[in-house]
């Protein structure tokens, strides 16, 4: 059953722990920049939401690749980049409608979330737990029972 990142803005405190991680796992250096995760902070309402790779089913930055460089990982589903075969053209990060596809300036790479290969960082050290890893049936039934728990009184007063 394929797994996939989860993430819940509603409990994300903006600290960026995850973009940390990530990019001492990916570059070996604690650079927001070179991370494959951003939060994005909304100040005036409070709200903060990392962004990543949401693995897409059909993937743009796939389709556009002209090399054939990005590739969907067997066992962990990820999208990855061959960088042997990548031409760094960059189309996938103008085609990803995420953002969520980056040029990495010091290594010369294209970088996205690879999910840690199966095991993500970001996941283990998120310390509010808004970003979890989690089968996707669950991932989907959780959102659904969240959904009707929010809504439980207009529910009940309708019924």
């Amino acid at each position: 059953m394929d797994k996939i990142i989860v993430v819940q803005p509603e409990k994300c405190t903006g600290c960026h722990t995850c973009e940390l991680v990530c990019s001492f796992t990916h570059a070996d250096e604690f650079n927001p920049n070179r991370s494959r995760i951003s939060v994005f902070n909304y100040d005036k309402i409070g709200f903060s939401v990392p962004m990543l790779c949401q693995q897409c089913g059909v993937a743009a930055c796939m389709n556009v690749c002209p090399t054939g460089a990005i590739t969907r990982n067997a066992t962990t589903g990820a999208m990855e980049v061959q960088d042997s075969k990548c031409i760094r053209c960059k189309m996938c990060t103008i085609a990803c409608p995420f953002g969520a596809t980056l040029y990495d300036v010091v290594d010369n790479i294209v970088a996205k979330c690879d999910l840690c290969g199966g095991d993500p960082a970001c996941v283990k050290l998120c310390p509010s737990g808004a970003i979890s890893y989690q089968e996707a049936n669950t991932a989907s039934l959780s959102k659904r029972k969240a959904f009707a728990a929010k809504f439980k009184d207009v529910f009940e007063e309708v019924g």
